[in-house]
């Protein structure tokens, strides 16, 4: 295992401004907290932030996660679905290609449909959620993107959430799920189709199951908001942790990977 592929230098994230308009979904001062919060764990973890004003209200500029792909030195730029995601878009690829030196490929293919909160990299390959936000041809387009790793496209079951809402890495070779029928379902089917094989950690709280595995240190989600599976972290994990509050932005995203764009520039 290259335990290089969980080491990054960047961290590319949306400012979160203040909302033009009022969301019932998050509290912005809140979500504001929580955010620096998040972003000062980043440094700590010896990333590079590199904080984009994207010009766009929250909850919409804090999200970059559902428009890219970042991996091996490669942006994945998916198609916008809208005036915003398109601006947004051209900001990205500039910081990408300009300030961080990575290779932008844009989803060209019109009939492909990728949404990056379904697409899991394990460090050594790739699984596809396909849904109503990410088809097959959206995952032969990954595919594409990073030949030199496996890509299995994953069936979510009708109405589901994103991949990563159920399943993402707690460290090398650990895939971190919850412990609904939905989440334990999905594990079956990628464990079937995967090309090499991994550790399970089952988290009681499916909210618990997004978590990120950075630079040797696995970030979750505080006590408060999951006390079950923060008594499973601290008992099956043994090696750093940082948790953190992340209610007001979970409200609005799949969790933690929802929020940044992790990048080794090389």
């Amino acid at each position: 295992m290259d335990f290089k592929m969980h080491e990054y230098t960047h961290a590319v994230v949306g400012k979160v401004t203040p909302a033009l308009r009022i969301t019932d979904r998050a509290d912005l001062n809140d979500a504001r907290r929580q955010h620096d919060c998040f972003l000062r764990l980043l440094r700590e973890l010896n990333l590079e932030v590199v904080e984009i004003d994207f010009g766009y209200p929250f909850p919409e500029n804090a999200l970059l996660e559902h428009i890219s792909i970042v991996c091996h030195g490669i942006a994945l730029l998916m198609k916008p679905t809208s005036n915003m995601e398109d601006d947004m878009l051209k900001i990205l690829k500039e910081v990408m290609q300009k300030d961080l030196g990575q290779t932008v490929i844009e989803l060209s293919d019109p009939y492909a449909k990728v949404n990056g909160s379904d697409v899991l990299f394990t460090g050594r390959e790739f699984f596809v959620g396909i849904s109503d936000t990410s088809n097959e041809a959206g995952a032969s387009a990954v595919a594409e993107a990073f030949p030199e790793f496996p890509c299995t496209p994953i069936k979510m079951s009708k109405g589901a959430r994103h991949l990563k809402s159920y399943i993402t890495m707690a460290g090398p070779e650990i895939l971190c799920v919850g412990a609904s029928k939905e989440a334990q379902e999905l594990l079956k089917r990628m464990e079937r189709e995967a090309t090499f094989s991994y550790q399970t950690l089952t988290v009681p709280e499916d909210e618990a199951a997004n978590c990120l595995y950075i630079n040797g240190t696995l970030i979750h989600r505080a006590i408060e908001e999951i006390p079950d599976s923060f008594k499973t972290f601290c008992e099956k994990i043994d090696f750093a942790r940082r948790s953190i509050c992340f209610s007001e932005l979970a409200k609005i995203s799949t969790g933690l990977s929802a929020c940044v764009l992790l990048v080794r520039k090389t």
